[in-house]
């Protein structure tokens, strides 16, 4: 069967430093992978070639079995894959539903403008559709600074959702969200991608994210895959103690 998602010998350069060094994953359809590693792993390097913000100097990606590799941003999403970032990419001067009607717009391939205007009913009524699947309707009219740290996330993923992507990449999904927040967001974001069988991948810094929501973890250390398997056995190795979580037993 072909992996939804692959990338074959991919390496990434930054004057002398290597980002990313022979990368090879193979990703099946509706898998949750999470990626492991410290600051300058690589890890949001792999995520920004995969989504066309960064051109692998060597390699190939391949989605549904289609070279991606050197397609720019607009055209991957477009096909089917999306993401969310770390820091959340909103509109700070909208309210929560004029955003996702913004997401919903662009991701139908559509411009806002004076003449076909992304604040509309039908899209109203869509953006509070694909609002409730991540319980944000009751912030819908707050503007982006009244909201918390992890709304902002939800937000930031809930409009990475719109069009019904095949795989979707979070970038850090619990990074500043508050201890008693994390889960519950998750919770809610896992779900929500299972229900529209999306293929997952996450960066995570926190282990107990990664234990309890991967399938699949892909440790990355100065630029390199060091370890690929089942959460518990990667955990467990000694290299990934070592150089990622600093806990060796």
């Amino acid at each position: 069967m072909t992996p939804v998602l692959e990338a074959a010998g991919v390496s990434k350069a930054f004057g002398a430093v290597t980002a990313a060094m022979d990368l090879n994953v193979a990703v099946p359809d509706r898998a949750i992978y999470s990626l492991i590693g410290t600051n300058g792993a690589g890890k949001t390097t792999f995520v920004n070639m995969v989504t066309g913000y960064i051109t692998p100097d060597a390699g190939r990606i391949s989605f549904a079995g289609r070279d991606i590799t050197r397609l720019d941003p607009q055209s991957i999403t477009r096909l089917g894959i999306r993401r969310s970032f770390q820091i959340p990419q909103l509109y700070n001067g909208l309210t929560v539903l004029e955003n996702m009607m913004v997401a919903l717009t662009i991701s139908a391939d559509r411009k806002p403008s004076y003449w076909k205007p992304a604040k509309d009913r039908s899209h109203a009524e869509r953006a509070r559709e694909h609002l409730a699947r991540l319980s944000l309707n009751d912030q819908r009219d707050r503007l982006i600074p009244e909201l918390s740290s992890g709304m902002r996330k939800l937000l930031d993923i809930a409009m990475a959702m719109a069009g019904r992507p095949k795989v979707i990449l979070l970038d850090e999904p619990t990074s500043g969200v508050a201890a008693d927040e994390k889960f519950p967001i998750m919770d809610l974001v896992m779900q929500a991608l299972k229900d529209q069988e999306v293929t997952i991948l996450f960066v995570e810094h926190d282990m107990d994210i990664v234990i309890r929501y991967s399938e699949r973890v892909l440790a990355f250390y100065d630029g390199r895959i060091i370890a690929d398997g089942a959460p518990d056995e990667v955990l467990a190795d000694r290299q990934v103690q070592r150089y990622v979580t600093g806990v060796v037993k």
